[in-house]
């Protein structure tokens, strides 16, 4: 007890010294409390609260928020409210001492998170911006309790984001940006682990719609803002927004998303944040595999790239330390690029090759350093491979840091398994080569830059690449073992010989250990597939030339090389074929080692005299000398050939293009007037050139298709057209079969009919042609290599051209389907392509077309079960009932051709992932030349979606897009009817995805948006759940943006947000279609009611300059000439003169008509006199149904826009002057509310509730003396001081006057006096409607005066008023003077003057002025008493009386 004792009193003198200035003693203080506090935190704890408590205005931070949570149930509370009231006791913010508040409600927020959000949420009210700490709270909440807040966090976004349109400060903005970051990633956390969630039925949709408003506001207006820090925590917040924004929304963002947090790299130096928030923007896209990121990947690339560069400039730097070096180049590659790298690997790596032909050094060492870690970070894929042609010339004359980079790189590569496929020889190769590099100082020289890469620091590089490629990576074995005996002869390599070795003695070391067969080399063999030996078993080998020009490229003496080359070339014998193929194999191997000496001799050859004709006397000697000039062009060609082959790889390809082609495309050019064996020699020489390569060696002419293809077109031209009778035309398919150069097949379908004899030749060459290439490649890639080529013929206008592309296909298909052996499970991908374009051809005009199109078909889907794993001669029963339906397509009907469509068997037989391509080829057939095909591509497609749509819910949004797009293109009405039906069916099965797209296109719809809209009103069950969830939408988004109207002006202008906007067209283009009526009439009530409000919101609302902002089609944002005549207000009026017109109101759309109330609505100055037409016109005509509306209108009364509660308002103010209110028992409703509205913030809707109020003796008079308050209420009007043109007063005025008619004097008994004395002021008002209902007041208040002596004296003070405005020129307010004077006389107390006002005051009888005035005076004067009361009077009326009187 007593040590207790000691430490309560030590902790409360602990508090007492809490304040001291000295910043040290605080700190003591405050680990002392801490100490004790761990000892005894209940008792520590309400020590402080207590003295918190007693003491209020000091402030301590010492509290011990991670012990909160031990204290007692029944104290939780009053520690929550104590923290809660620190917290936002004073609105300015105070971090200190504020945060430690907030860190306490965090602390108990862990174990009671209900109570804690009981207390943060009454300072989180609807409408009214929270304290800075409020929302603070919140986003730490959601960190340290996730799977507390993520219930309470729907609820908590609904609330916030009309607040985000009140932030103003950039503080508030910062918090908020803050707070949603904290709330995604705690909700995606939470999705994570829904195993351990309380409630796993929470899903990421829940959220979707609240986070991209939210999302909307931040990346719009925030995100610009000046201020840095706000730019980043806005950054932050929409890159953890995105994943959980609807994918159909994140996909229309991200063409301006990805552009905008890049460009914050150049505003921001912080650029942590931003790289994170643009991963995570990544992330989501890629997850939800996007296609627009696809557009986005150069502009991407390109700025990532930059980035790792500029941190590869600072790893340079000397200065820097070691680990901020390494940190600072491979952070932005690591974080970054793995997205990327994942879903583009080849457009990354072609990227980055790029960029490693850049002259710029720090962009090479950039490209190199993401070459690496996307091979370490990646599995070993051959897509990935992309070193067939890896280091060109260029990359051997780069600067040796380069080259250190990119041995780095190899030696990634070796470890992953890299160098085991095509292409890795020639890596090894290149570390080889650098293994025999020369010294480049001598021995007693060192380099003056001690960071400088020398030859010797590199090839001490490579000798240990070479070793640990022999020693640690075992997968390599193989691919060295024989190889690096190649490199040990050529002098190239003599520097090498010592790693070499050293690594085939470790090799043949482990070979034979393990007694591997391979360990024995059969060089002979290794002849026949390595380079150096290229002509083991060629026919002819033993030829001299070959073998002299074999012995030639050892030689070294490039002198003699030139000469020995001169001298074979001009003394072979031309006209021997044989020797004119061992001349140039032998020129092609000499050139393996002097490609610069054969290439020079061989354009010297072409140049001299021996081409040149003979002319004079020996021009007799013509057709001998052409035939010679031909038989040397051949040689000359080959020799071209041979060189192409058998030359080093990274020296010829530069070369193909300047030296081979141009030479050999000069010496084409030839006349040979007959068809004889020299021309057809020459061309076929020419041939050789490409044909002589083996078919895997086809790509290595891949970069030269310009100069090929004019050749090989030319031989075709050079064949009669008529007839065939030489191989040329074989010779040139099989050079395109070679090449993958399947454009013979133009030449073929183009051609015209022609005799049977020379088409079947041609036919079957053709398929010989094909066959050949399928060969080459049977897999689905080789068939839609040509397939590809075919498919634009399917759709010609010609008969002949589409029937041959049909046949085409067929045989292609037959040959394929006998050929294919299924070893592995490999995907058929590309079956939905080639359904697509056939499917629409079953019902083709021509018979012969369709027939074929339906074997095709038949046979297509015979080789997706041959993928599937079935055998060759199995038969599928559904299959096999298409060949009842193509008897059946005999008959030319269109009704029997379409229903044998529907029927067709493809929708069951198609893998899921088949199905996209198919509906997207579909599409393009819409457009089909044929009107029965393109009606055929509808059936089938609505047939598809039908059945297989369920599962697109990925694809909603491009199918949407490409059907707008073929929409402009479709002619046929009857296509045009089935596209609306496949929007119907999408609509069906993935309604939130369909609207999500269709509001998202361009502001005003176009025609085709237009059309789709009005098509999904076409089902009535489907338009009520559309219209439901627009109205929903409307209801919660924010209608506009106050924004800046100029840097000049400080006022503000209201612009209107996109999406409210085109929800509000969505509707009208819906209710346009009829067949949306019965939606209609059963939404009525709601639908007006939205509307209504929509248009409130809209009046005097301007278009936004970019109104498309965040539309999902780039062609048509910021275009001013398609917004001319679109009216953010008029849209809405639009709509609701369309509602009312389906709803079959046309008296209610009459009268407005016939009054101009559409145009008063949206005028800003008449628009509550045209909604007070609209509610006339409802409550005349429409009565039944105002019940429901004004239900729904009564709660928007309280929305935080005042236009809508002006339009609410004045809706409400009319409708209480009408009778109908009281029949249909509205009238206590509408009562309470104008009640309520008397004290709105907005002079306008007090205005309207006082007129409402005024409005219940029109209309329900036996009404008025139960409203005890109504009275009182209307009084209070006269009193308003914010009210600049006193329009709340004439309303109270004009209102009191109407309701004095019905009311006792003993109700009124109390405020006569009261109202009377309000009443004077307006007497002498200036405003002439206020003057006349100042009077007309004052007379309808005297009934209740009379016998009362103060009303009497003060009708007295006016009397004198009252006279003189029988004169004023205003008419009305003389005929209220004539009134309230008559009214007004017995209170006089004269029966003569009463009688006198009677007889003379008639509002409907003129006045003689002067002389009135001349009898009362007189007889005043003569008869009454004169009192001090009368006489006053008299005198002031004298001296106001004109002079004319």
């Amino acid at each position: 007890y007593t040590l207790s004792y000691i430490k309560c009193t030590v902790t409360l003198a602990l508090l007492d010294a809490a304040n001291d200035r000295d910043s040290v003693v605080q700190e003591q203080v405050r680990k002392s409390i801490l100490t004790l506090g761990k000892q005894q935190p209940n008792k520590v704890l309400s020590m402080c609260q207590d003295y918190l408590v007693k003491h209020p205005k000091v402030r301590h931070y010492f509290l011990l928020p991670r012990s909160v949570t031990t204290r007692p149930y029944p104290k939780i509370k009053s520690v929550i409210s104590l923290a809660s009231d620190e917290m936002t006791r004073s609105k300015e913010v105070v971090p200190d001492w504020q945060q430690a508040a907030s860190n306490i409600l965090v602390a108990v927020g862990n174990k009671h998170i209900n109570d804690i959000m009981e207390e943060i949420l009454s300072k989180f009210q609807p409408g009214v911006l929270p304290h800075f700490f409020v929302v603070q709270t919140l986003a730490s909440l959601s960190d340290s309790n996730v799977y507390g807040m993520v219930p309470f966090l729907n609820a908590i976004l609904g609330t916030m984001l009309p607040m985000l349109g009140m932030a103003k400060q950039d503080n508030m903005k910062w918090v908020f940006s803050s707070a949603l970051s904290h709330f995604s990633e705690s909700i995606l956390e939470y999705l994570a682990n829904l195993d351990k969630a309380p409630d796993p039925t929470v899903r990421k949709d829940t959220f979707s719609s609240e986070i991209y408003a939210a999302y909307d506001i931040l990346f719009c207006s925030w995100l610009q803002s000046r201020e840095p820090k706000l730019r980043l925590t806005v950054a932050a917040a929409v890159g953890s927004m995105s994943h959980l924004m609807a994918h159909d929304k994140l996909e229309e963002q991200l063409p301006k998303l990805i552009p905008t947090i890049i460009s914050l790299y150049k505003k921001n130096t912080e650029h942590y944040v931003i790289s994170k928030s643009l991963c995570q923007v990544l992330d989501a896209s890629v997850n939800m595999g996007s296609r627009v990121l696809e557009t986005q990947i150069d502009s991407l690339l390109t700025t990532l790239h930059q980035q790792v560069d500029t941190h590869t400039a600072i790893y340079k730097k000397p200065k820097v330390p070691q680990l901020v070096r390494y940190l600072s180049v491979t952070y932005m590659i690591c974080f970054l690029l793995p997205p990327v790298a994942n879903t583009f690997p080849d457009r990354l790596i072609v990227f980055v090759l790029q960029k490693l032909e850049n002259s710029n050094e720090r962009n090479r060492m950039g490209s190199l350093a993401v070459l690496r870690h996307l091979i370490n970070s990646s599995g070993k894929t051959e897509s990935f491979f992309f070193f067939k042609n890896p280091w060109r010339a260029s990359v051997l004359r780069r600067s040796l840091q380069v080259k250190q980079r990119i041995v780095q790189v190899i030696s990634a590569m070796a470890h992953h398994g890299y160098l085991e496929l095509e292409g890795g020889d020639l890596l090894v190769k290149f570390i080889i080569q650098h293994c025999a590099l020369p010294d480049t100082y001598y021995v007693s020289q060192r380099p003056t830059d001690p960071e400088e890469v020398t030859n010797e620091a590199l090839r001490s590089m490579c000798d240990n690449t070479l070793h640990l490629f022999t020693t640690t990576v075992g997968r390599l074995t193989d691919v060295l073992w024989p190889m690096l005996l190649f490199y040990l002869t050529p002098g190239q390599y003599s520097n090498a010989t010592t790693p070499l070795c050293k690594s085939l003695i470790l090799l043949a070391t482990k070979k034979r250990d393990a007694q591997e067969p391979n360990f024995y080399i059969d060089f002979n063999e290794q002849g026949g597939s390595h380079r150096d030996l290229p002509f083991a078993g060629h026919p002819g080998w033993t030829h001299p030339h070959k073998v002299s020009l074999f012995t030639l490229q050892q030689c070294c003496n490039k002198e003699l090389v030139k000469k020995q080359l001169q001298e074979i070339l001009f003394n072979a014998r031309h006209s021997d074929s044989t020797e004119r193929e061992g001349v140039a194999v032998g020129i092609g191997l000499c050139a393996r080692s002097h490609l610069e000496a054969t290439l020079a001799k061989l354009d010297d050859f072409g140049k001299s005299d021996a081409f040149k004709k003979a002319s004079g006397i020996f021009g007799l000697l013509k057709d001998k000398n052409d035939v010679d000039i031909e038989k040397m062009k051949s040689t000359l060609i080959l020799c071209y050939g041979y060189v192409a082959l058998y030359a080093p790889d990274d020296l010829i390809l530069s070369r193909i293009d300047s030296d081979i082609l141009r030479n050999i495309s000069k010496h084409f050019n030839t006349k040979v007037k007959k068809t004889g064996p020299g021309e057809w020699t020459s061309r076929n020489s020419r041939h050789n050139y490409f044909t002589t390569s083996p078919p895997d060696s086809g790509t290595r002419f891949s970069d030269s298709p310009p100069l090929c293809l004019p050749l090989l077109k030319d031989f075709i031209k050079a064949e009669p057209p008529d007839a065939m009778r030489t191989p040329v035309r074989h010779l040139v398919m099989t050079t395109c079969a070679n090449l993958m150069y399947p454009f013979i097949l133009v030449c073929y379908l183009r051609l015209p009919l022609f005799p049977q004899e020379l088409y079947t030749d041609t036919f079957n060459a053709l398929q010989e042609l094909l066959r050949n290439i399928l060969t080459r490649d049977l897999t689905p890639d080789g068939l839609q290599s040509v397939f590809k080529h075919i498919e634009a013929w399917l759709s010609s206008n010609q008969d002949h051209e589409r029937e041959r592309a049909v046949k085409t296909t067929a045989h292609i298909l037959d040959f394929y389907f006998s050929n294919l052996k299924v070893k592995n499970m490999v995907t058929f991908h590309n079956l939905g392509a080639l359904l697509g374009r056939l499917a629409p051809r079953c019902t083709d005009p021509n018979p012969l077309v369709r027939t074929a199109a339906i074997d095709c078909i038949y046979r297509l889907l015979y080789i997706q079960l041959r993928y599937e794993g079935f055998s060759l001669d199995h038969k599928d029963e559904s299959v096999e009932s298409l060949i009842t339906l193509r008897e059946r397509l005999n008959n030319p009907e269109p009704s029997v051709l379409y229903k044998t469509c529907s029927e067709l068997i493809i929708s069951k037989r198609l893998p899921q992932q088949q199905l996209n391509t198919l509906i997207f080829m579909l599409f393009e057939g819409l457009v089909d030349p044929q009107s029965n095909c393109s009606r055929a591509s509808s059936v089938v497609l609505n047939t598809l979606l039908k059945n297989r749509g369920a599962g697109l819910q990925d694809l909603v949004s491009e199918m949407l897009e490409v059907l707008h797009i073929r929409l402009q293109m479709i002619s046929e009405e009857q296509v045009k009817v089935a596209v609306a039906q496949s929007i119907l069916i999408l609509a069906t099965q993935h309604l939130q995805t369909v609207i999500n797209t269709l509001i998202s296109y361009p502001l005003p719809f176009d025609n085709w948006s237009c059309e789709m809209w009005i098509a999904l009103g076409a089902d009535s069950n489907l338009a009520s759940q559309i219209m439901e969830m627009l109205m929903e939408k409307l209801n919660i988004m924010v209608p506009y943006v106050d924004k800046k109207e100029s840097m000049m002006r400080s006022g503000l202008s209201k612009v209107a947000t996109s999406h409210p906007l085109a929800m509000t067209c969505a509707l009208k283009e819906m209710m346009l279609n009829g067949q949306s009526q019965d939606a209609v009439v059963s939404l009525f009530p709601q639908l007006f009611s939205s509307l209504l409000v929509r248009l409130g919101s809209s009046v005097g609302v301007s278009l936004p300059k970019d109104i498309n902002t965040n539309s999902i089609r780039s062609d048509r944002k910021n275009s001013p000439k398609m917004a001319v005549g679109f009216d953010v207000c008029g849209v809405a009026v639009e709509a609701l003169r369309i509602l009312l017109a389906r709803a079959q109101l046309d008296d209610v759309v009459n009268r407005l008509d016939q009054e101009g109330a559409w145009d008063k609505m949206k005028d800003p100055q008449q628009h509550p006199t045209g909604v007070t037409l609209l509610s006339r016109a409802m409550a005349r005509h429409a009565g039944p149904r105002l019940p429901a509306i004004v239900e729904c209108l009564c709660p928007c009364l309280n929305n935080i826009y005042e236009c809508q509660r002006v339009t609410i308002t004045a809706f409400f103010s009319e409708l209480l002057s009408h009778h109908v209110v009281t029949e249909l028992m509205m009238m206590d409703v509408l009562m309470n509310n104008m009640m309520e509205r008397i004290s709105d913030p907005c002079c306008t809707v007090r205005m309207l509730a006082v007129r409402g109020l005024g409005n219940i003796a029109v209309g329900s008079p036996e009404k008025v003396p139960e409203g005890w308050g109504l009275l009182a209420a209307m009084s209070s009007g006269m009193e308003e001081k914010d009210d600049p043109g006193k329009h709340i007063t004439l309303e109270a005025m004009s209102g009191l006057s109407k309701v004095l008619v019905y009311l006792d004097k003993k109700n009124v008994h109390l405020l006569v006096v009261y109202i009377f004395m309000k009443i004077k002021p307006f007497l002498e008002s200036e405003n002439d409607e206020i003057r006349c209902a100042s009077i007309m007041l004052l007379g309808n208040l005297s009934k209740f005066g009379s016998g009362e002596p103060v009303f009497k004296d003060q009708i007295h003070n006016v009397l004198v008023s009252l006279l003189l405005h029988l004169n004023d020129p205003n008419l009305q307010v003389v005929k209220a003077c004539k009134y309230s004077m008559r009214v007004c006389a017995p209170v006089v107390g004269s029966e003569l003057i009463t009688t006198m006002f009677q007889n003379h005051l008639h509002e409907d009888k003129s006045l003689h002025y002067g002389e009135f005035i001349n009898d009362l005076t007189k007889y005043i004067v003569s008869r009454s008493p004169l009192n001090t009361v009368t006489l006053f009077p008299i005198h002031k009326l004298i001296q106001a009386l004109p002079d004319t009187l």
